[in-house]
């Protein structure tokens, strides 16, 4: 019996680190592409900009679900329904802040950038032992530094969208290397 409990948590670990694995791909893809268009619409607060502005979140909403969904035992339920409660709030404190311009956007996305970073920490060290979390772990710490910066910025006399796309690029590449140190986990395994 036992050994049929542990083939049953080896496969889904592998099936989970496979999927989590995608997920980060998607994650790199995502942030890379969105950075793009952030610098190419949003130098002011114009529907384009506030629409990316309001999709970053809701994306990350969205990849906490599947996050959650695909994770299986290797999933951190407490730190993954805080990050998607965190993402929601910001979307909706975004729809809010764009009325008061370029300074609270800023406030609203570094206290997201700092409180997601800790939960990404938290996360990233509960899931250690499947491999390739550090780099997600650097980039929850990352995010709590970039978070402050931007709040500081807000009080600044440039307050501008340009380093929200730096910051989802660095996010975006730690993503790409944690999937491609999991895909290399999983061929040495094989």
């Amino acid at each position: 019996m036992s050994s049929a409990i542990d083939a049953r948590a080896v496969t889904e670990t592998a099936s989970s680190t496979k999927e989590l694995r995608n997920l980060y791909y998607v994650r790199f893809a995502f942030a890379v592409i969105w950075a793009v268009l952030i610098m190419l619409t949003a130098s002011t607060l114009n529907p384009a900009g506030i629409a990316l502005l309001v999709i970053y979140p809701l994306f990350d909403v969205a990849a906490a679900v599947i996050d959650f969904r695909s994770s299986g035992t290797t999933r951190p339920r407490a730190p993954l329904y805080l990050n998607m409660a965190l993402s929601l709030l910001t979307a909706i404190g975004l729809a809010v802040a764009v009325t008061s311009g370029m300074p609270s956007v800023l406030r609203v996305w570094g206290a997201w950038a700092i409180t997601a970073g800790i939960v990404q920490l938290i996360v990233a060290i509960l899931r250690y032992r499947l491999g390739g979390q550090w780099a997600m772990i650097l980039s929850g710490g990352v995010s709590v530094i970039a978070g402050s910066s931007f709040i500081l910025m807000a009080g600044g006399p440039k307050a501008s969208v340009s380093g929200i796309s730096g910051y989802a690029v660095l996010g975006g590449i730690f993503f790409l290397i944690s999937a491609i140190r999991l895909h290399r986990l999983a061929a040495k395994a094989n």
